[in-house]
């Protein structure tokens, strides 16, 4: 059984090319494969707009704002440790873990990867890599050494898909 990753949109009219949906689903595989996850696991990305993403941002970090990416994990565990599962863990109907669900603006991400300089490709896999991450135990928040932890993972994933700097 492989990873099962669904990309939803939350607004209706609002589109993401089926290259980058494809490719916001491969960045999920490789954060997961470069982390050493064999258990089958289920990830749920739902995709928005900047007035989306900072409904979700007020209710849930008591940020209004708008913001790149989110992640909410559903399991805790630490960063780096080798994840192991239970089988109350798993959906018995489907065998994989659920890990958690991440929510994107697709206009930050466009908006970025202009500012930045590169790909909508590279800024979407990179917000994508990065919220799996979180997902995985990993937080930027917690000091300099974790951010510097987080970003070599998210720069040596991107890299292996061929999308560095």
């Amino acid at each position: 059984m492989k990873n099962r990753v669904h990309v939803l949109t939350q607004k209706r009219g609002l589109v993401l090319s089926a290259q980058l949906r494809a490719l916001i689903k491969q960045s999920v595989q490789a954060a997961l494969r470069y982390e050493g996850i064999e258990t089958p696991c289920e990830v749920n990305i739902l995709y928005t707009d900047n007035a989306g993403i900072r409904v979700f941002n007020a209710r849930y970090r008591d940020v209004d704002a708008p913001t790149d990416v989110l992640s909410f994990p559903l399991l805790a565990h630490e960063p780096g440790e080798k994840l192991t599962f239970s089988s109350g863990d798993a959906d018995p109907e489907t065998g994989a873990v659920w890990l958690g669900d991440i929510i994107l603006s697709v206009e930050r991400m466009y908006a970025q990867a202009q500012e930045y300089g590169h790909s909508t490709q590279r800024e979407a896999a990179f917000l994508t890599v990065h919220a799996v991450l979180h997902l995985l135990g990993y937080d930027h928040e917690l000091g300099p050494e974790q951010e510097k932890r987080m970003f070599e993972k998210t720069e040596c994933i991107l890299s292996g898909m061929g999308l560095s700097r």
